[in-house]
């Protein structure tokens, strides 16, 4: 897992606060469990459960504040996923926005957050559209919902892409498995090629770059004395993402050595584009659950 050294005290209570110097809101559960979302983005970056440690990556030379792509914790990706459209903006813009804080509280045993942004003569300048991103945050014990709505509040349709594009802590992804996607067709990112899951894990030795269409809504990641399971609802495919040794090093938000300690395991919708007329929303949530 990845120790943040901007990782939240242990003692901050559910609300607004600061981390890396950048407005943000902290979510504390009855029991413990914590996480902490910048408003920069929309963006989860700290995840610890109750009694554990981090379960996110951060990159400890990744940029700040003044629209800058935060490198780790749970990118929000809209309306475009990487390249795969007319933007010119990698992965939309949504990661580069300033979202609003809506509310913070506790209820029960669950701390949670909601965030939103809508477009504004900068989005609307590449994306002509009118929307509305809500992002809701939950926390409690071993567990982190995040889930993304999206509202069209315009009176033409749209279609977009959407994805949260999560990494995930290990300790060494050499010796980390994921599985539940035997069987599965995908692109291969790195070939350009279509390939089906002819193993039962997945594992990294090198880059890896892959989108699985249509994929289950539950996997597992196990790694030794450790073992999170991913679901997802509403998201139809899942990328899994390494850089590998040769790419990572020539990341200028990544240490040399940061692909070890990183999987991102991301919820996308990118294969069936979302299709919203006037007024229609639609949701995807993706959760994390780390076995006790």
């Amino acid at each position: 897992m990845n120790s943040s050294e901007q990782q939240p005290r242990a003692a901050r209570p559910t609300g607004p606060c600061e981390f890396a110097g950048q407005p943000a809101v902290h979510l504390r559960s009855p029991d413990g469990a914590q996480a902490t979302v910048l408003l920069d983005g929309g963006h989860v970056v700290s995840w610890i459960p109750a009694g554990a440690e981090e379960q996110l990556f951060l990159s400890p030379v990744t940029a700040y504040g003044g629209g800058a792509a935060v490198r780790g914790g749970v990118p929000v990706i809209f309306p475009q996923f990487n390249l795969r459209g007319d933007l010119p903006v990698k992965h939309g813009f949504a990661r580069n926005r300033r979202w609003t804080l809506e509310q913070a509280q506790v209820r029960g045993q669950h701390a949670f957050a909601v965030l939103s942004l809508e477009d504004d003569e900068a989005t609307r300048a590449i994306w002509p559209q009118a929307f509305r991103l809500e992002m809701t945050v939950s926390v409690d014990t071993g567990r982190l919902d995040m889930e993304l709505a999206v509202i069209n509040r315009g009176e033409v349709p749209f279609d977009c892409a959407a994805a949260l594009h999560t990494y995930l802590g290990v300790g060494d992804v050499r010796r980390a498995q994921l599985e539940g996607l035997m069987g599965q067709r995908y692109l291969d990112a790195v070939t350009g090629e279509t390939r089906e899951q002819w193993v039962d894990v997945v594992t990294v030795a090198q880059e890896l770059d892959r989108i699985y269409w249509n994929a289950p809504d539950e996997l597992l990641l196990r790694e030794p004395g450790r073992r999170l399971t991913i679901a997802s609802q509403g998201f139809e495919d899942v990328v899994v993402w390494n850089p590998g040794p040769e790419l990572c090093a020539r990341l200028k938000d990544m240490p040399a050595d940061g692909w070890l300690n990183m999987l991102c395991v991301e919820a996308a919708q990118i294969g069936t584009p979302i299709h919203l007329a006037p007024g229609e929303e639609w949701a995807g949530m993706q959760t994390l659950i780390l076995a006790a």
